[in-house]
């Protein structure tokens, strides 16, 4: 086995911002292909992110330090065995090697990944929401309008304009279903009440917010959520939760925690970062463990170099993919 990674510098189509954060127009991310022979080949993508303690140089430098020969496509379960005996190795590097493995070892069968994991994936079903960061009310306006074709909305919240934001979007699209995030930005137990009981008064079609505890609205746990071992918790304060692949470090554990938080009651969310397709079309292949899609990171930015999943009209399809094997994710080059 063989291990490349390199750094891959995406441009977003807006400046990008949520609560705590700067804006930005641009965002790093880690591809990395996994090779095995001369003909077996499969690609994952580490996302890491400040919020966690991450960062790229210290994702590529973990990857350099592996032992490639402990990982191996027919056996992924051992291969991941292996990198939790790495001290320090950051969840972005093992959720990179994870998707990979799990490409490589889909492949190895002629099968999707969707098939490989027994989960199948239904046709015309699963739809993700359009992420809208904070902005001011006019371009909030103006990116409802741009996202037009999608079927829901989310928004992000955490900011003193919070009202007039949701305002603007709601004269753009008054009648769609919304998601409100407030990425940890109302700071006490007070001001999350004050905002939601205020969006519960203001609106009768959202469908639930992220991260505050009590509510009149289903709340959903984002960052207090990484794992299937954060589900016992979660289930004490929240009515669903956020899965990332870039938390949980990958699809396998993404899976058991997906199927985790079902068993516990809760309603279930696939959600993501700025990513290209490599992980938007992992994260799509659980589409059947979840309640809830938030799969656009990969339509917010213009320079996607690979092309896998879909999400024509918020519907998410792997009906036009080229490789129909593993991910489904080829290059565009």
């Amino acid at each position: 086995m063989k291990i490349n990674a390199h750094a891959c510098e995406l441009h977003l189509v807006n400046p990008w911002r949520i609560a705590g954060r700067k804006g930005s127009g641009t965002h790093r991310t880690v591809i990395v292909e996994l090779t095995e022979g001369e003909e077996a080949w499969a690609i994952g993508e580490a996302a890491p992110s400040v919020l966690y303690g991450e960062s790229v140089e210290g994702t590529l430098d973990a990857l350099a330090q592996l032992d490639a020969a402990k990982l191996s496509f027919r056996d992924v379960a051992g291969s991941m065995d292996y990198l939790q005996t790495v001290p320090g190795i950051p969840v972005a590097a093992k959720c990179a090697l994870n998707v990979a493995l799990l490409d490589g070892a889909a492949k190895a069968q002629g099968k999707l990944l969707y098939d490989f994991l027994g989960l199948g994936f239904r046709k015309n079903h699963h739809i993700t929401s359009f992420s809208i960061g904070i902005d001011s009310p006019e371009i909030i306006r103006k990116k409802a309008l741009e996202a037009a074709e999608y079927p829901v909305l989310k928004l992000k919240m955490g900011d003193s304009r919070d009202k007039e934001n949701f305002s603007a979007l709601r004269r753009a699209a008054p009648e769609k279903p919304v998601r409100v995030d407030g990425n940890e930005g109302w700071k006490t137990k007070e001001e999350a009440l004050r905002m939601l009981e205020w969006l519960v008064a203001a609106d009768k079609n959202i469908q639930f917010v992220e991260q505050p505890k009590r509510s009149p609205l289903p709340l959903f746990a984002d960052e207090s959520c990484h794992t299937f071992k954060d589900i016992g918790r979660c289930s004490e304060f929240f009515h669903g939760v956020n899965v990332k692949l870039v938390k949980t470090g990958g699809v396998s554990t993404a899976y058991e925690t997906l199927r985790a938080a079902r068993k516990a009651g809760l309603r279930t969310m696939i959600g993501c970062m700025i990513e290209t397709s490599v992980l938007i079309s992992a994260a799509a292949h659980l589409a059947e463990l979840a309640d809830f899609l938030d799969l656009d990171g990969n339509v917010l930015i213009n320079n996607d170099p690979f092309q896998g999943v879909t999400s024509r009209n918020g519907i998410m399809s792997f009906a036009t993919t080229n490789e129909r094997r593993g991910l489904c994710v080829s290059s565009r080059g």
